[in-house]
């Protein structure tokens, strides 16, 4: 394939385009690696390495572009990644490529996660589980609830929340702690928070 146009599109990117018409979107380090200039003869081995520097580089903008909107994991990100088509060798190649920039870090990212809903009130079951469903190796999951705060005066301020500072009756006392069991606390939280609430409004 013979080179007929080499045109840069903006700083570091390039169009080469070819006497067949077809055209390629190249990076800097591309063109020089592969010493792309007009008028150069690519063998069917330099054509294929191009193509599929042109699709990693495309790979990797996809992957900045992703990881710009919102934090993320490296599970997440080539679920993503995927989905949109690349394929699973790119995608992975760019994960590893951004965890050596330090823009992805699943640690740091689950540490974020448990600090992020424990503020909002969800206890551990309900954090793991939400670790989990972003693909968080569960060998992260002790150092990232390291950031967990004491939970007792959470699950007690929202069971106050719940009953209002009135004498529940079992329906309703039933009703407040399963939904506090929902947020993720163990029982054992909640029946803290219950024989503490008991005995400072003097309902026992």
């Amino acid at each position: 394939m013979k080179i007929t146009e080499l045109r840069e599109t903006s700083k570091g990117r390039f169009v080469v385009g070819f006497a067949d018409g077809s055209e390629i979107k190249a990076a800097l380090d591309t063109v020089a690696d592969l010493s792309l200039f007009t008028g150069r003869e690519l063998t069917d081995e330099e054509f294929a390495d191009l193509s599929e520097s042109a699709r990693l580089s495309a790979c990797k903008e996809r992957a900045l572009r992703i990881i710009g909107t919102r934090p993320m994991s490296c599970r997440e990100l080539f679920k993503k990644l995927t989905e949109k088509g690349e394929t699973e060798e790119n995608a992975e190649r760019c994960i590893e490529w951004l965890i050596g920039l330090h823009y992805l870090d699943d640690s740091e990212y689950a540490a974020m996660l448990v600090r992020h809903y424990a503020a909002k009130g969800y206890g551990m079951q309900r954090i793991k589980n939400e670790l989990y469903r972003r693909g968080i190796s569960k060998t992260l999951w002790d150092a990232a609830f390291e950031e967990m705060p004491e939970t007792d005066d959470t699950v007690y301020t929202l069971l106050c929340r719940r009953l209002k500072g009135g004498e529940p009756d079992r329906a309703e006392l039933k009703k407040a702690t399963d939904a506090l069991f929902r947020r993720g606390f163990s029982w054992d939280e909640i029946k803290a928070a219950v024989d503490r609430y008991m005995s400072e409004y003097s309902f026992d």
